[in-house]
């Protein structure tokens, strides 16, 4: 998925080593206590008021459960979102691809640093080896995504291209036309390319289409019924939020964009789920109930994530999980563990404590062309892991929960 705008601001880098941010210090603190539900009602609701047609909550916490949901489902209509409607995940797809690959590690199927060229032999035309490991904490070098001719180059685009598929095999030819973005293991950029070849990679070693080794590893055992690898099947089935960009001439008002054959994307970004879901299945990966203690201590190794100007770039990351230091935006907070995604119409969050004690799961239903609405959804997660809304002052936007999942690049393409 590609770039719109930033990944995440750069002053962030300034604003971590001002404040000596050391994991060790950050985990010997005791979390502030959870934050008042009225709190998190207004947080939510302050997101449509911010630009967006519509917003859905489930927490977790030491103070029990809370649902919420703001705005309207239907622009159309006056319903609610459903606080269990499904929405696309997005590159929160990520996780469970890496929980897939990291379960086939445990069962003795792969070797993390081996070259994954060893198991897929011929789909990359590299010369150098990459390893299964720098494809999941992306630093391969693979390039990020589609080449600008197969990519969305402008709004309207992101409507007409709906009904587009693309088997994952081409994506990676298309993709790997590209050079690498720098030698495999020396630094770190976000590529989607990368988890294309590894949803490629889980199918191989277990000869089933990557759906079944989802359903069959992960969803099944875990009672996630709503939760799906979409692939070309475009549609949000059920009582399903919809999502919606300003694709056109603000007089024309938003298209929805809820119908969308997502196939690019495959093991990258094309799932669909509830927040139930997600925080039931990241309380389980944390909990260590779908991993080795090993296997788990590994994916939580993280190295620093760099901004496109290879500036630290607020955030940290494993083996398909974010660690997002956030005592830079209220005192006291520890780091959260979780992933992001956005994709046009759907800007989701799913961010838990260490072992998944407390968790948070947000959707908000305009991603692309949401503008201060990114701000009004960063300043609800910080509610939750702050125990309170952040005082005005706080630039939020500026710290870890900034998007860093942005889907596409709205540059003009070359003649």
């Amino acid at each position: 998925m590609r770039n719109t705008v930033r990944t995440i601001t750069g002053g962030l880098c300034a604003a971590l080593l001002a404040a000596g941010v050391l994991a060790t210090q950050a985990n010997a603190q005791q979390p502030p206590a959870p934050p008042d539900r009225a709190e998190l009602a207004a947080a939510l609701k302050a997101i449509p008021k911010a630009g967006t047609p519509g917003a859905l909550a489930a927490v977790r916490d030491e103070a029990g459960r809370w649902r919420g949901t703001a705005g309207v489902r239907d622009i159309h209509g006056m319903q609610q979102p459903k606080p269990n409607g499904r929405f696309r995940i997005a590159s929160i797809s990520k996780t469970f691809t890496a929980t897939l690959v990291l379960r086939l590690a445990d069962e003795g199927k792969l070797a993390l640093d081996d070259p994954v060229q060893e198991y897929l032999p011929g789909l990359l035309p590299y010369r150098e080896p990459i390893t299964v490991r720098q494809l999941l904490q992306h630093t391969s070098g693979m390039p990020r995504d589609l080449p600008l001719e197969h990519s969305w180059t402008s709004l309207p685009e992101v409507d007409t291209e709906r009904f587009v598929h693309f088997d994952p095999e081409k994506v990676v030819e298309l993709s790997t036309s590209q050079p690498l973005q720098f030698p495999p293991g020396t630094s770190w950029a976000y590529s989607n390319t990368g988890y294309t070849v590894l949803g490629l990679l889980v199918e191989r070693l277990t000869g089933q289409p990557i759906e079944r080794a989802l359903r069959e590893r992960i969803t099944a055992p875990l009672g996630l019924r709503d939760t799906f690898l979409a692939r070309d099947y475009p549609f949000l089935p059920g009582k399903a939020a919809r999502g919606y960009e300003q694709l056109y001439d603000p007089s024309r008002g938003l298209t929805d964009v809820t119908t969308y054959n997502y196939s690019r994307f495959f093991g990258a970004g094309s799932m669909v789920s509830t927040a139930r879901d997600l925080n039931r299945f990241f309380g389980a990966l944390l909990r260590g109930e779908l991993l080795s203690d090993g296997t788990l201590a590994q994916m939580k190794r993280t190295v620093p994530a760099l901004d496109d100007k290879g500036d630290y770039a607020g955030f940290d990351y494993g083996l398909g999980l974010m660690r997002l230091p956030l005592d830079t935006v209220c005192a006291g907070a520890t780091p959260s563990w979780g992933h992001g995604g956005d994709l046009p119409g759907f800007g989701s969050w799913s961010m838990h404590s260490e072992t998944g004690e407390r968790q948070i799961t947000s959707t908000m239903t305009r991603d692309v062309t949401a503008g201060d609405a990114h701000t009004a959804h960063q300043t609800l997660l910080a509610t939750e892991f702050c125990g309170h809304r952040p005082a005005p002052e706080a630039d939020v936007a500026s710290k870890p929960l900034s998007s860093i999942t942005r889907t596409i690049t709205l540059a003009p393409r070359t003649p």
